[in-house]
Parts: C-alpha cells; sequence; structure tokens
C-alpha cells in the first residue's frame, strides 16, 4: 500500500490529506462497505491554527484535539469562519473543564468515568447544548490508561443514557502499542454493535485501514496528514 510520505518529494499537508483519503476509499471499496461510510477525524493537535486552515482550505472539516485549552486558543475563529466545521475532543477531560469543552466541542469522545458523565450531564442540562459523546473503552485493561473496562461497557453505556440521558452515539479505543490492534477493533465493534451503537471511533495513521476493515466509523489521523508533532521547547 501506498503511504502518505513515499513519495520522493515531501507532499504538501493538501497531498498527505489525499492520500489518506484516497486510502479511506480503497479500503471500503476493498471491504465491500460503502463510499463514505468512514468520517475522517482530522487529528490537528499540537499543530497551528495555520496548519488547521490549510486542511480546511483543502476540504477537510471535521477535526480532533486533545487538549481543550489548545483547542481554545485555535478553533473559535476558525469555527466562526467556517460554522460547518465539526470539532472532536479526543484527548482526557477533567471535570473543571466541562464547562469550556461542551461550549467548544461538537463530539466528546473520551466519556470514561461517572464522575465526568455526571458533570456533562449537569452542564448540558445548563447550557441546551449537547455534544454527541462516545465512550472511551480501555479494551486492552491497561493500568495506566483511562478508558472504561470492557467488562462494565454495557452497564456504563446504560447508565449514561437512563441516569444521565447523555446523547451517547458510540465507542472509542485507542489499542495498546504493543499489541495487534486488529482484535481491539474487533472488540470495540461488538460491543458497540450489542448496545445499538452506531459510531465506532478507532484507528489512526498507522493502522487505520485495518480499523475499517473491522468496522470503523470513524478514524483519526494526525501524523499521516500534518506530519510530524512540532518539538516541545
Amino acid at each position: 500500500m501506498t503511504t502518505p510520505d513515499s513519495s520522493p518529494l515531501a507532499p504538501t499537508l493538501a497531498g498527505r490529506l489525499a492520500e489518506v483519503r484516497r486510502q479511506i476509499g480503497e479500503t471500503l471499496a476493498d471491504c465491500g462497505r460503502a463510499p463514505g461510510a468512514v468520517t475522517l477525524v482530522a487529528v490537528s493537535k499540537t499543530h497551528g491554527a495555520d496548519a488547521a486552515a490549510e486542511a480546511i482550505a483543502a476540504g477537510q472539516r471535521v477535526f480532533g484535539e486533545n487538549r481543550v485549552q489548545e483547542a481554545k486558543a485555535k478553533w473559535p475563529a476558525l469555527k466562526e469562519a467556517h460554522p460547518d466545521i465539526e470539532l472532536h475532543l479526543i484527548g482526557p477531560l477533567q471535570t473543571n473543564k466541562v464547562r469550556e469543552a461542551v461550549a467548544l466541542f461538537d463530539v466528546i469522545e473520551t466519556v470514561d468515568r461517572p464522575k465526568l458523565a455526571e458533570a456533562l450531564a449537569e452542564e448540558m442540562a445548563r447550557t441546551g447544548r449537547r455534544p454527541r459523546c462516545l465512550i472511551e473503552v480501555n479494551t486492552g485493561e491497561e493500568v495506566q490508561k483511562a478508558g472504561i473496562l470492557p467488562a462494565e461497557v454495557d452497564a456504563f453505556v446504560a447508565a449514561c443514557r437512563d441516569t444521565w440521558k447523555l446523547p451517547v452515539t458510540g465507542l472509542m479505543c485507542i489499542p495498546p502499542v504493543d499489541e495487534e490492534p486488529a482484535m481491539h477493533f474487533a472488540l470495540l465493534a461488538q460491543m458497540a454493535k450489542r448496545n445499538g451503537l452506531d459510531e465506532v471511533s478507532m484507528g489512526m495513521s498507522g493502522d487505520f485501514p485495518s480499523a475499517i476493515r473491522f468496522g470503523a466509523t470513524h478514524v483519526r489521523v494526525g501524523t499521516a496528514i500534518f506530519g510530524a508533532r512540532p518539538a516541545v521547547e
């Protein structure tokens, strides 16, 4: 498979974006899924507003950010200029940032504990703004990683729906870096189907074709589009 960086000349951001889209379309066709069945979430974390604007100019409209504060500095003006942008929070959310997150993001992919679910419910009730929520699942049961354990997913989905009345539409996972991701993708898709959830966010720059084959509806791709993250001084 051609990779976004295989050209002898360094491609532009627009070129890398087009190549990722090509790979998504090709993979969907290969596994018999409908064109457009996967949403590309362009992960612009650590890259400046100029890079995001370049992707917007190339037609991208769905973006992911890891940190509320970084997104607050980058996205309000871009969203005002482009009202059709959909912004996803794909990093951990502290309860003291819930008010800002609900105001800025259209999708929160990292609902991972009861305290956060309760705080989100209270803020949504206060403001009337209801960004879609995905539950983050710790498919590898890694002690250092956030997320609901697989054995607890069904009960947590039910609580988010029935107790907190959250607009839960799907599940998200980040497989362990040292394991084959396919089994984690298969597990997440199975859990989503069992709970009647339509959105499955899984797969990143190195493995999104595999995630698509296992039923991803959203893939989160950063490096393959924006290049390596800027060094932190």
